[in-house]
């Protein structure tokens, strides 16, 4: 059971530390800075716009549907925590190191 949403974790999970910049010129990953990604996102931080293009631009990257990924903490914050299900850490790690750049 998971404490943050009372819901049931079934598989692997990932949890990740994200800290996204809105209203970038592009979708881009920037990199790692220790545990964090830092990502930016063109979307504007107004009415969920910014999570949700947070959560289908992470969804693109990893090959995973969105509905695998969810916000866990920080929908209203630039520093995010995104639980990725059916992924290991080592998956999820190979698959954003190859997009840094």
């Amino acid at each position: 059971m998971s404490p943050a949403t009372g819901k049931r974790v079934v598989g692997p999970h990932v949890t990740l530390s994200l800290r996204v910049q809105p209203r970038a010129s592009r979708n881009a990953v920037v990199g790692w800075t220790g545990d964090t990604l830092n990502i930016r996102l063109t979307a504007p931080p107004v009415e969920g716009a910014a999570n949700a293009a947070c959560r289908k631009f992470l969804a693109d990257l990893l090959d995973l549907p969105q509905s695998q990924l969810e916000i866990l903490r920080g929908e209203r914050s630039r520093q995010k925590v995104v639980r990725i299900k059916g992924l290991t850490q080592d998956e999820v790690r190979a698959r954003l190191s190859s997009k840094v750049g």
